[in-house]
Formats: structure tokens, C-alpha cells, sequence
């Protein structure tokens, strides 16, 4: 079996990774995407209020925000690399969900309820890790079939453990979901500057 030579190209470049505290520093990138989600939360804000006051100034202000969220995420999400306006639309409802599960989590958090709280943070963690993913192509979106559901809440559902027996179990065997969280926390680090 013959070994592929490496081009002096490839091999500065592996060099140069290597020196790299975080090759993948995706640090801009996670804030733009926080913004994102609260450009989501404003379009969606901007109808209830004109639903709710009747006052069709916050419709137009809709598209001030759309504009803007559009503009942004194609900083990070690229339509020409991907399926289009599908992987689009998905990011953009991912982000969307995670920002709502979030702030479902903060409101039972604040309600003293906990056990919810995580519950909510973990489904949050999930999509924006399934954004990530999706984005930084290590989803091959021809090969998924079926996600498997959150450990935590499949193991809870069939057993009666315990918290630390949960948490075991969850460290041998995870999702893939699971797994894209583990990786976006070793390589989205925000505290870079």
C-alpha cells in the first residue's frame, strides 16, 4: 500500500495548526450567532407587540430586522456550500428554538423549578450544537436517519436511577447530538478575544 506524499503546502499548513491554541476559534462566530438568535426573538417580538397594540409601525419594523439577521447569518452560514435555502431555513429554526428553550429554562429557573431548568438548557445545548454541526459539516445530512433522543430523558423514562447513575451512563454512551455538544465545547470558546 502506497503512502500519499504530503505537498510542502500541506505540511505548513499542518505545521502552523499545530501551533495554534485553538485552530478552530470560533469565538466571533458564537457571538454572531447569540446575536442571531435575539434578531430571531425581535422579529418575532416586533409581530406579537403589532398583534397585541395594533399599531403597524412594529410590523415595519419586521424587515429592518430581518435585513439585518439575513445579512449575518450569511456570515456563517453559507447557502452555495450546503442544500440552499434548506440547511438556511433549518439554521435559522435552530437557533430560533434553542434562544425559546433557553429562555423557558430561565423563567422555571427563576420559578425555583430546577429539574426543568436543566432539562430545558440541555434541549437548548442540543440544537445549537445540531446548528454547529449542520454548519461546520459534520452532520452528513444524506447519511442521518434518525437521531437517537437525549440520553438523560430515554434513561430517566425506563429507570429508576440515580442522578450519579444517570450521569455515568451518559458519559459512556452518547448521542450524536450529545457528541457535537462535546465538540462545540472544546472548539466555540467565547472567553477568546
Amino acid at each position: 500500500m502506497k503512502e500519499k506524499k504530503m505537498s510542502l503546502e500541506e505540511m505548513v499548513r499542518k505545521i502552523d495548526d499545530s501551533k495554534k491554541v485553538n485552530p478552530l476559534d470560533l469565538s466571533s462566530d458564537q457571538d454572531l450567532s447569540i446575536a442571531l438568535m435575539n434578531l430571531v426573538s425581535l422579529e418575532e417580538h416586533f409581530f406579537f407587540s403589532g398583534a397585541k397594540t395594533k399599531k403597524p409601525g412594529f410590523y415595519d419594523l419586521i424587515n429592518v430586522v430581518r435585513n439585518m439577521r439575513k445579512e449575518l447569518m450569511e456570515r456563517i452560514v453559507d447557502k452555495n456550500k450546503h442544500d440552499g435555502a434548506e440547511v438556511w431555513c433549518i439554521s435559522k429554526h435552530l437557533l430560533a428554538a434553542s434562544m425559546r428553550l433557553y429562555e423557558v429554562g430561565t423563567k422555571a429557573l427563576g420559578a425555583g423549578n430546577k429539574a426543568d431548568a436543566y432539562k430545558m438548557f440541555e434541549k437548548a445545548y442540543e440544537l445549537y450544537s445540531l446548528f454547529w454541526g449542520l454548519n461546520m459539516d459534520m452532520i452528513d445530512l444524506a447519511g442521518v436517519k434518525q437521531m437517537e433522543p437525549g440520553l438523560y430523558d430515554s434513561v430517566m423514562k425506563t429507570d429508576k436511577k440515580s442522578e450519579k447513575q444517570v450521569k455515568e451512563e451518559m458519559t459512556k454512551s452518547k448521542s450524536t447530538v450529545q457528541k457535537l455538544g462535546d465538540w462545540v465545547k472544546k472548539t466555540v470558546n467565547c472567553c477568546i478575544e
